[in-house]
């Protein structure tokens, strides 16, 4: 190099340059030069070795340095090259230039430390994600702890590259950041709290990419995408997507549906209601008429066997319908309903399965069914519950019961129609 120097020298002094602007003209000579030389090692370090690299990874039998082909992890290495000549023959070249020196040893200082930051984040990003196709962290919050990482090794860089630039030791720094730990625990605070609640929703399980989650306070109800160290991203079924803050589901409560996804079975809770003035006892010929309805034919013997031995212990009056037990069809219906999610095939035995009457309201007697199918399929829960009550519906006036509705404005019409009918 010191030839090379001594060389471009002569040359230029030969060619008539004035001998005190030679070390200048020199210098930026050789820095193009210089330039020119990186340049072609970076393209080759990249484009020739570090693409042949990945194809010999690619034919080893070891699955490990397929992730370093496949992420692209050594691509940054290249970077590292023009730096390590700069460095090199920065003193050489720059010994005429006392003032300079330093500056260009410490900016490359630094950016050979950027450049292993960036190694070492691609490394920290192939990590990630091949952990995150693991069955073992599938449904953990692994991105939290990588996205600290990152913000730990950029804080660490962001030290020793100040300190590399302004010639001070790192510890400097980190006694200048212990004075702001006040305005660093407010910029973090997000990101501290986020940590948190990472911390306590992986410990406790309480929440898991996959999870139908819903969160009325932030209108949010769907699936959970992505748990990150600052948000829960939860893509609604309407497919908007709604940015939750993680640690809202330490603070704040909401509704984890994975039970009832596991459990193999969703709730059925809906009521139908009756009016109340078609609720009457049965009398014989209605009681003989119920038997001919297959589902109940054992259950209206059995029960009018019991309430004639009662009555007939007791000594009642039977010539009245009031008097002594007797049964209701209102009765009759709530167990015709029983029977017949007992003998639908879609609904679960071995869970609850109860027809309730609940206490009366100002649209009737609701007649509450409560069971659980035997899928966790949305679209399929629909169908079956669809089903279940098109079935009750119809039924209902076989038991001379009526659904209680609003009046609408055809039942107004239709009492008017009656009223004139019945005047003239």
């Amino acid at each position: 190099m010191d030839r090379i120097e001594d060389w471009v020298e002569q040359f230029l002094i030969n060619s008539g340059v004035a001998e005190s602007v030679v070390p200048g003209i020199r210098l930026v000579s050789l820095l193009f030069a210089l330039g020119i030389v990186s340049s072609i090692a970076f393209w080759i370090t990249r484009k020739v070795i570090i693409k042949n690299l990945y194809r010999f990874f690619k034919k080893t039998s070891f699955e490990w340095d397929d992730l370093l082909a496949d992420y692209q992890v050594l691509n940054n290495l290249a970077h590292v090259v023009p730096a390590v000549l700069v460095r090199i023959f920065a003193q050489i070249l720059f010994r005429d230039f006392e003032f300079w020196l330093p500056i260009v040893i410490r900016i490359t200082d630094a950016y050979l430390i950027v450049v292993v930051m960036l190694i070492l984040l691609a490394f920290l990003k192939m990590l990630e994600f091949s952990l995150a196709k693991s069955p073992v962290f599938a449904n953990k919050p692994i991105a939290s702890y990588f996205q600290l990482a990152r913000i730990v090794i950029y804080i660490a860089v962001g030290i020793m590259v100040l300190s590399e630039l302004m010639g001070r030791s790192p510890i400097y720094f980190l006694s200048a950041f212990g004075a702001m730990t006040a305005i660093i625990l407010l910029i973090f605070k997000d990101t501290i709290l986020g940590l948190v609640a990472s911390v306590q929703m992986s410990t406790n399980d309480m929440v898991r990419v996959g999870d139908w989650v819903e969160m009325s306070k932030f209108n949010a109800d769907g699936d959970v995408i992505a748990i990150n160290l600052n948000t829960v991203k939860i893509q609604n079924w309407d497919k908007t997507v709604t940015s939750i803050p993680t640690y809202y589901f330490v603070t704040d409560s909401f509704k984890n549906w994975r039970g009832m996804q596991e459990s193999g079975g969703r709730r059925i809770k809906r009521s139908i209601y009756i009016n109340v003035n078609t609720v009457k006892f049965v009398d014989p010929e209605t009681r003989e008429h119920y038997k001919k309805y297959y589902l109940i034919t054992d259950f209206v013997t059995q029960r009018q066997q019991e309430i004639e031995k009662h009555n007939a212990e007791h000594g009642f009056d039977t010539t009245q319908l009031i008097n002594g037990r007797r049964m209701t069809n209102i009765g009759v219906f709530r167990n015709y309903v029983e029977l017949y999610l007992r003998k639908n095939k879609h609904i679960r035995k071995d869970m609850t399965l109860l027809v309730r009457q609940m206490p009366i309201e100002d649209r009737g007697i609701p007649i509450e069914i409560y069971c659980f199918t035997n899928t966790t399929n949305w679209a399929e829960y629909e169908g079956i519950q669809s089903d279940i009550f098109d079935h009750l519906f119809a039924a209902v006036s076989f038991f001379d019961l009526e659904i209680f509705q609003q009046p609408s404005g055809s039942d107004i019409i239709k009492v008017g129609n009656n009223l004139n009918r019945d005047s003239v």
